[in-house]
């Protein structure tokens, strides 16, 4: 979940004595995108006998441009034992926080554990079982990376050279891990990945450089003395592999494949005898923090906690559920849509003319003309030919498992992270990359500046409150269709296959802007341009009575309305126009093949990995006396996946108050549980 990169280059050779520094510097700037709450850097110089660590709470472009790390490249180019042959390495590493806050250095990356000097891109989801299973391994910090570092260090105490200690730690680790080791004994730089999220760059005979993606290492390559950009190439770490650099006298080797079964079993170690060799001294291992003034703290909430405290169960008790006035609303007698639904008209029979305008959705063509459609993408080689824009959810989880396993497409899964992806959908992204072996690209927003836009627009909402506008709190996630075509754009592959439910029509939001239903649209998602005009000339409406929402955030909420419904999408499939969606069958595969997680705080499996939902979901069902829980299910009736009982008894549990999941949305915006649930309370009801 984060951005790793690095350098290393012979000092033998006559390069540029800031080279280290530039390429450093340009990989940094490229992998920022992937998170930007904290960063770290690694410098060693092999002549010097020493190692510095630099580490700090903000951006990695604003680390590498602090006094302490310009004078650690300064020392690394300039300093004592200089020109005593070996190599110059430097490693990097950008966060998106998971496990661990930010603000407690330890937290952050790299990390030191028992010798072994790291860094990770990744979640470790079993890390709590890994310590349970070795009582042997004190725990020092929260980060799950902790966890992996420690069982390759143990590898190595066991005497196993280096490429089996990792192999030995992935046959433990559950999620994802794209890492880079340097030690403490040992004149090595070691890359692994168990997904393919780790590209690097080499002649093989002087210089390596690497990255969580290939288009910062492409870029990189035309910045390169051309001494150096002679046969080099990027690659692809494989799945299981190790890439093992030796840092005295420079080479590249690749170990592959995992150790095998009745290896463990025996527990043979291995001391390769280049290991042994290069054993030495420990290198000094200087560490600095560089303080920067980050405004976020991520927030887990432990529900068992909130669940004993008192103030918790007082605050829980502020949620509303006007259950005994929603049942007595009329509904229509073939779906569950109720009165307060916009547009809604019934005929003498009771019927919805949502109903009767219905067209099924759930009928997909053959899964074989699908394979034709992106037959002309395919790779021959192996390389990543089709991008699915990932967010953890389970439409978007089945999708990729299909597009791997049935399609036999090589995917890359992208996920745009804008700070409302939970950290259970970001375990889960984890859990899937990790079995399918799958390499993730993730694109980070400035979190800290989305969190602010969305908070500022629910103030303004909050004071003259109108359904309508509700969708402006979701402005700045649209921004996931630029990126998909960025990324698109980067990684030189074309084909886009989306996994979006054909069953989610959730028209009752633009619904409310007095933007009337089109029963013959394509797709869920579509907008003809005379239901654009109304939808802008309606928020035009509301901005005038209501000034509030003319703030900074106003530029992204446009920016995020052009990247969803003005921007040409090209080599677009989407899966389920040809593969049937079925809730059991999904997540048959979901928690049977990939281990999934629940959400702490309902029995749903659709947008529990979207911090936004329960909080809006909450706005709707109190207002109109309904959410997107009852089109849902609507929907299933008239596709005949459900009866109507069934679908009464489900939307009463779904629409159930998410109070774990609303008290986390309203801190990590920093605003005020009760008053603004108080707010939501006293909004005139539809029912």
């Amino acid at each position: 979940m984060c951005g790793i990169f690095g350098f290393v280059v012979s000092v033998e050779q006559n390069h540029p004595s800031d080279l280290v520094e530039r390429a450093v510097k340009h990989l940094a700037r490229a992998s920022e995108s992937r998170g930007k709450d904290s960063s770290g850097l690694v410098l060693q110089h092999i002549g010097q006998q020493r190692m510095t660590v630099l580490k700090g709470n903000l951006r990695i472009t604003r680390l590498l441009d602090s006094s302490q790390v310009r004078g650690a490249f300064r020392e690394v180019n300039n300093g004592p034992g200089t020109h005593r042959g070996g190599t110059v390495s430097a490693m990097g590493h950008s966060r998106l926080v998971t496990n661990g806050s930010q603000l407690q250095d330890d937290n952050n990356q790299p990390v030191i554990k028992d010798g072994v000097i790291g860094i990770h891109n990744g979640i470790i989801t079993n890390d709590a079982a890994i310590w349970a299973g070795h009582p042997a391994l004190a725990r020092e910090y929260e980060i799950d990376t902790e966890a992996l570092f420690a069982l390759v260090a143990e590898g190595l105490r066991r005497g196993y050279g280096v490429d089996q200690a990792v192999s030995r730690a992935d046959q433990e680790v559950e999620g994802t891990y794209s890492i880079a080791l340097l030690f403490e004994r040992l004149a090595k730089l070691v890359l692994a990945s168990n997904n393919g999220s780790l590209y690097y760059l080499t002649n093989r005979r002087d210089f390596l450089a690497f990255a969580s993606e290939e288009w910062p290492l492409k870029t990189l390559k035309s910045l390169l003395p051309k001494s150096l950009r002679f046969e080099s190439i990027v690659t692809q770490v494989p799945p299981q592999c190790c890439v093992v650099v030796s840092l005295k006298e420079f080479s590249v080797e690749i170990s592959g494949g995992r150790v095998g079964e009745s290896e463990l079993a025996e527990a043979h170690p291995r001391s390769d005898e280049c290991d042994v060799q290069e054993e030495s001294e420990a290198v000094a291992i200087q560490q600095s923090l560089v303080v920067g003034r980050h405004p976020r703290q991520e927030l887990v909430l432990d529900t068992a906690v909130l669940a004993r405290a008192p103030a918790a169960l007082a605050e829980s008790e502020l949620l509303r559920y006007g259950i005994e006035r929603i049942r007595h609303l009329r509904r229509c007698t073939r779906c569950v849509l109720p009165e307060t639904f916009p547009f809604i008209s019934f005929d003498q029979q009771g019927v919805c003319n949502y109903c009767h305008g219905y067209r099924l959705k759930n009928q997909p063509k053959p899964l074989d003309e699908l394979r034709a459609l992106v037959e002309p993408y395919r790779h021959k080689d192996g390389r990543p030919d089709c991008i699915v824009p990932f967010s953890g959810g389970r439409d978007s989880t089945f999708a990729l498992h299909v597009i791997k396993n049935e399609l036999h497409l090589n995917p890359i899964a992208f996920t745009y992270d804008w700070g409302m992806v939970t950290d259970l959908a970001r375990r889960n992204i984890a859990r899937v990359c990790g079995k399918m072996g799958v390499e993730n690209i993730i694109v980070a927003a400035d979190i800290f500046k989305k969190r602010d836009n969305i908070r500022r627009n629910i103030l303004a909402w909050l004071k003259r409150p109108s359904l309508g506008m509700v969708p402006l709190f979701m402005a700045g996630d649209k921004f996931f269709y630029y990126y998909a075509a960025e990324i698109s754009r980067r990684t030189d592959i074309k084909l886009n296959i989306w996994g979006i439910n054909p069953l989610e029509n959730t028209d009752f939001k633009v619904g409310f802007l007095g933007v009337p239903p089109d029963f013959k649209k394509k797709h869920i998602y579509s907008l003809s341009i005379s239901r654009k005009i109304r939808l802008f000339s309606s928020v035009a409406e509301n901005v005038i009575v209501n000034p509030a929402y003319l703030n900074r955030s106003i530029v992204d909420s446009l920016g995020g309305f052009v990247s969803r419904s003005l921007m040409p999408h090209l080599d677009y499939y989407h899966l389920y126009d040809y593969k049937r969606w079925e809730e059991d069958e999904i997540e048959d595969v979901l928690f049977g093949t990939y281990d999934w997680e629940r959400a702490c705080d309902t029995e749903i499996t659709w947008r529990i990995g979207d911090g936004t939902a329960a909080f809006y979901n909450y706005i709707y069902c109190t207002v109109a006396g309904f959410s997107e829980h009852d089109t849902f299910r609507s929907n299933q009736i008239r596709e005949g996946q459900l009866s109507r009982e069934a679908a009464l008894v489900l939307v009463e549990r779904d629409n159930q108050p998410r109070y774990p999941t609303i008290k986390w949305y309203l801190e990590i915006l920093g605003m005020d549980f009760e008053a603004t649930i108080k707010r939501i309370n006293s909004i005139t009801k539809l029912h």
